[in-house]
Order: C-alpha cells, then sequence, then structure tokens
C-alpha cells in the first residue's frame, strides 16, 4: 500500500521507506518500455501497410481483410476496382486490402 501512496502523491506514506521522487521516474519508464514494446511497432506496421497500399497497380492479386481474393483492375485515390470472378469487378476501399499476393512474393515467401 506504501507503494500506491508513493505513486499518487509522490511523497512516503508514514512509518513507511522513503523512495523520494523514484515514483515519478517508475511512471516515466513504463510509458517509455510501452512505447518502445507496444506502439513503435504498430506504428511501423501502419506505415508498412500504407506504403503497400499506395504502391498497388493493375494486375496484383490481393486478399481483402474479408479473405475474399482478387486481382486489381483498376486504382483511384481511395479505392481499387478488383476482378473477383470473370466478369465480377467489385469497388472496395484501399483500407480493406489486406495483402499483395503476387507471384514474385509468393516465390519468396515459399523458400
Amino acid at each position: 500500500m506504501n507503494l500506491l501512496y508513493i505513486l499518487l502523491d509522490g511523497a512516503p506514506a508514514a512509518g513507511g521507506n522513503s523512495m523520494g521522487g523514484s515514483g515519478l521516474w517508475m511512471i516515466i519508464l513504463l510509458f517509455v518500455v510501452m512505447w518502445l514494446l507496444m506502439i513503435r511497432p504498430q506504428n511501423k506496421k501502419a506505415k508498412e501497410e500504407a506504403k503497400m497500399r499506395e504502391q498497388l497497380k493493375k494486375g496484383d492479386r490481393v486478399t481483402f481483410s474479408g479473405g475474399i481474393y482478387g486481382k486489381v483492375h483498376a486504382v483511384e485515390a481511395t479505392t481499387v476496382d478488383v476482378e473477383v470472378s470473370n466478369g465480377v469487378i467489385l469497388t472496395v476501399e484501399k483500407s480493406y486490402i489486406q495483402a499483395v499476393n503476387n507471384d514474385n512474393n509468393a516465390t519468396a515467401e515459399s523458400k
């Protein structure tokens, strides 16, 4: 319970050990560790996904977040026309494209 008082008040509890100002440093250290282990990798992954979506081109084979596979027919600013079957073309938001599955990528992943 003394640790809780130290973290909240920054002062030692009556009759407890004095940690000085280290309670504040522990909180700062906790935020730094959270940033390094959780937030930074998440931002890096989001940048990679955005880059992948910007590099889409006609003929790329893609997978939607719902598990549908298709071939890019046309690319616009925020949408993509994808052929999912012969003559069946869907217009979807770029954000729903989860992965690009070109033959070059499939060959590299299987090695």
